[in-house]
């Protein structure tokens, strides 16, 4: 199985991420499940795609508006793409929120995964969205949070995370499938 020829849904639908754990294991890969911090906002949410990442810092200088590139990040999503950011475990403000995932979701991004926090968490689980952060808060990120750089390997949940590969999330957690390997991995957990 290439690449290329993933279904995302057939995987989305017949696979678990511990069971992606395991064989990641099997292949020597051991270090591509993130920290048990990072959860699903509902229990039901299972999010698979590729990886399209994003760093994050805070930043503490009230007059500069750091939205527009929270929105060139998610403009620049693709069909099947899930939005990996790392914030270096950030707790200052909710770095995601309804507009990113109702602006993620039209351009076709199967979910989120945030090394930091989240808000507007009744509207986000109405329109199930898959969205994985480490905790919550009403505090937004306009002029706390600045991406600084985009689809570059970032540090999320303790994973190296670079652009392109694989994502599987569920209620047991989240593991990062490099690209390479993500082939051999979905076919090995199919069996």
């Amino acid at each position: 199985m290439s690449l290329g020829s993933l279904d995302l849904g057939k995987v989305e639908g017949k696979l678990y991420s511990a069971v992606i754990s395991d064989v990641l294991d099997e292949m020597g890969l051991t270090e591509q499940a993130m920290r048990g911090d990072i959860r699903p906002l509902f229990p039901e949410a299972v999010v698979v795609g590729t990886a399209a990442t994003a760093l994050a810092v805070d930043v503490y200088d009230p007059g500069r508006d750091t939205l527009e590139g929270e929105m060139d990040f998610v403009d620049a999503l693709k069909d099947g793409e899930v939005a990996v950011m790392g914030t270096n475990r950030s707790t200052r403000a909710a770095l995601w929120g309804e507009l990113l995932s109702t602006a993620s979701r039209a351009r076709g991004a199967r979910g989120a995964i945030v090394d930091g926090l989240t808000r507007d968490v009744k509207k986000i689980i109405e329109m199930r969205f898959p969205v994985f952060a480490t905790g919550i808060r009403p505090v937004s990120s306009n002029r706390r949070c600045q991406i600084i750089e985009r689809n570059r390997p970032v540090n999320c949940g303790g994973v190296l995370v670079k652009p392109g590969d694989i994502i599987f999330g569920d209620v047991d957690g989240v593991v990062a499938i490099p690209k390479g390997s993500a082939g051999e991995v979905i076919a090995r957990a199919m069996e």
